[in-house]
């Protein structure tokens, strides 16, 4: 699991998190940022810098794996900040998120002081308590460190939470769940996981996903009809003719998201679709999100007939 990236989303998306696992009210104003030193190459995670310069600069850093020479990196990339940007913030704390203890460096020395005082605080997601009685973003956090068997139970509960609960943002946190189930499960499609997630048809409809993909075809296919018009020329003129090759594009588009789902199509089924006028067309590209066989498609075609 990418779990740089993964932690990346969640904390530019909810930034709220880092207070939730601090257990403090959230300050306004905070800014997470990717903080890159060059004067020695160094690359901060996550730095959450304050408003103004009263406030506590936050760093943060997500530890899946065992480094024993982590705080030394760690404590190394602080402090260089420390020095550079002094005059942005009034004090500092750092968090470090272990999936578990066990991924926790061995030994402390030379930075034990540190490590045990105030100024760092650890976190162990597998310790963080149930996924109900969290705070959402939380429960994000614990779902990534979940056994594959006990995810789609969770990533379901989460997905439920996230539409009957008041909660900033519930188009970003269910893209948020999403990705993480996807990470785990990588044999599967984005739409198995929506599905898996408890969308409904008119929901999937809704989603970026769904719009992205449409959208993402739909261009594929007219750049590829305008394409065609302008070599062409077409006799009827260059306007008309492109008019023409646009509304031939729409079937296109729907041939193309028909295949993506079912694979290739019979020639029988294809030759009726083009012989569809644009409003049936049109009324096919909002149907064909509902159907999950070929054979219903072929029952629309029936129908519409």
């Amino acid at each position: 699991m990418r779990r740089d990236s993964l932690f990346y989303q969640l904390f530019a998306q909810l930034p709220q998190t880092l207070f939730d696992l601090l257990g403090i009210d959230t300050p306004q104003g905070y800014r997470f940022e990717s903080v890159e030193l060059k004067q020695t190459a160094f690359r901060m995670d996550g730095v959450f810098v304050p408003p103004d310069p009263s406030g506590i600069v936050y760093f943060c850093e997500v530890q899946f794996q065992r480094d024993n020479s982590f705080y030394e990196r760690f404590f190394a990339e602080i402090f260089l900040y420390l020095r550079l940007y002094r005059q942005t913030f009034s004090d500092w704390q750092a968090v470090v998120i272990y999936p578990h203890r066990q991924a926790e460096q061995v030994s402390f020395e030379p930075y034990e002081m540190l490590v045990n005082s105030h100024r760092l605080r650890r976190v162990y997601l597998n310790e963080l308590g149930s996924l109900e009685a969290l705070p959402l973003s939380l429960a994000l956090m614990q779902l990534t460190v979940l056994p594959e068997a006990e995810m789609p139970t969770a990533a379901r509960l989460l997905a439920e939470r996230t539409r009957t609960e008041a909660v900033p943002r519930p188009e970003a946190i269910m893209e948020l769940i999403t990705t993480i189930v996807l990470y785990k499960f990588t044999e599967l499609s984005r739409e198995e996981v929506l599905r898996m997630l408890g969308f409904t048809t008119e929901e999937l409809k809704r989603t970026r996903f769904y719009r992205d993909v449409y959208a993402e075809v739909r261009e594929e296919v007219y750049a590829e009809v305008r394409e065609e018009v302008l070599q062409q020329g077409l006799q009827q003129g260059l306007q008309q003719g492109l008019q023409q090759g646009l509304q031939q594009g729409e079937t296109l588009v729907v041939l193309r998201l028909l295949r993506r789902r079912f694979g290739e199509l019979p020639a029988g089924l294809e030759e009726r679709i083009r012989q569809l006028s644009p409003p049936q067309i049109e009324a096919l590209a909002e149907a064909l999100l509902d159907f999950t066989a070929l054979e219903e498609v072929f029952a629309w075609l029936e129908r519409s007939s």
